[in-house]
């Protein structure tokens, strides 16, 4: 599954003398897709190290998506036994912040069309479900 990085999460990467730092747009088990001008053949090698406050974790990539002007889309081909656990945590971080910003956008949707029924009126309570 495929899930939206959270803004703190950025990378150190480099190729055949290229250097950056990119923002991780999304990320999965399998690779992430990093925001970047730059652009890098498919297939191209890539070394990449995460910036995060798990700590630094640093693998090997290939290119498998180059889209102009939005970024890269890395499959991650090698991966340090150490830095296994860092990434697992990198990912629940990434996934916890997904279902919550997923359970309040679902909360403020039933707020709203609760609000809509009542003419907007009401506070919240007034419009929660009671048991």
């Amino acid at each position: 599954m495929r899930l939206p990085a959270t803004r703190d999460v950025w990378v150190y990467w480099e190729c055949r003398g290229l250097c950056d730092v990119s923002r991780v747009r999304d990320l999965s088990t399998g690779g992430i897709f990093i925001e970047t001008p730059r652009r890098r053949p498919k297939g191209e090698l890539i070394q990449v190290h995460f910036l995060v406050q798990e700590g630094q974790i640093s693998l090997d990539s290939v290119v498998a998506q180059a889209l102009p002007t939005q970024g890269l889309g890395l499959k991650f081909q090698a991966l340090a036994n150490k830095d296994i656990s860092k990434l697992s945590l990198l990912l629940e971080r990434a996934r916890a912040a997904f279902l919550m910003d997923a359970a309040v956008d679902r909360l403020s949707r039933v707020t709203s069309i609760q609000g809509d029924k009542t003419g907007g009126a009401g506070r919240l309570e007034d419009r929660t479900p009671r048991a």
